[in-house]
């Protein structure tokens, strides 16, 4: 057995997952509460790595632009999502997606939206968990909202950047939504390792669907290969943006 082929034994992102088909036959999307998001105020939306923001809360950040002040920040540059690659080196990496988010965000409608890049390192969030909770409760002072990647979502760095936004936001008196990324890879519809009865959805209008998939093109890094080689495959290949691309987004409380 390769160290890959263990890994994907091991590591539920890299396993195959389930396929978008099944969580459109899914029973359940009715029972999910239907979420209202602020009208006003500031909200603060955290990403772990640049596209996160998109890939979980992306609709709902266009839903928001309409209204409300918006403060994005990427915990990581997201330098570490080819490790292996021939093409592209970490600090390339890191000045493309920063990009990639920017113009992204500008899709969605969020051109006026304040961008926070905290630079800490890819991979290892959870070891500055403490030092980004710091640094997220300053920012979320009289916030109306904060968004943060789930914290059971089995990407160690979504989670160590939902534990640090719920501390921060419980520390400033905010209220958190986390939303899911990989969750939608690794559950199956109904899975008793997601907290169902926690869960809302946010319905996303066609426009702001539109908008999301626009947003999502933008990053070209991760929807495409880099290049011809093992390490330069898509993080993100058609299958696994289709999880991304329905007209609601859920989110937990």
């Amino acid at each position: 057995m390769t160290s890959y082929q263990a890994e994907q034994d091991t590591d539920p992102i890299r396993a195959p997952g389930t396929a978008e088909r099944e969580w459109r036959a899914w029973s359940g999307w009715e029972a999910l509460p239907e979420l209202r998001l602020p009208r006003a105020g500031h909200v603060v939306v955290i990403a772990a790595h640049p596209d996160d923001e998109v890939l979980g809360f992306g609709g709902s950040l266009s839903l928001l632009a309409a209204g409300v002040r918006l403060t994005v920040v990427t915990v990581t540059d997201g330098e570490r999502s080819h490790p292996h690659s021939r093409v592209e080196t970490p600090e390339s990496l890191a000045r493309r997606r920063a990009l990639e988010s920017r113009s992204a965000l500008g899709t969605l409608g969020a051109h006026g939206a304040d961008i926070i890049r905290l630079r800490l390192p890819d991979t290892d969030v959870a070891g500055h968990e403490a030092h980004l909770a710091n640094a997220l409760t300053s920012l979320m002072a009289k916030a109306a909202l904060c968004a943060a990647p789930w914290t059971g979502d089995l990407h160690p760095d979504h989670e160590a950047a939902g534990r640090a936004a719920r501390k921060a936001a419980r520390a400033a008196g905010v209220p958190c939504l986390h939303y899911p990324v990989w969750m939608w890879h690794w559950a199956r519809p109904a899975d008793p390792r997601v907290p169902w009865t926690d869960a809302a959805r946010i319905v996303l209008p066609p426009a702001s669907l539109a908008r999301k998939a626009a947003a999502l093109s933008c990053f070209t890094s991760q929807i495409r290969p880099l290049g011809p080689g093992p390490g330069d495959a898509a993080i993100l290949p058609p299958e696994e943006l289709a999880h991304h691309l329905r007209p609601t987004e859920v989110v937990f409380g």
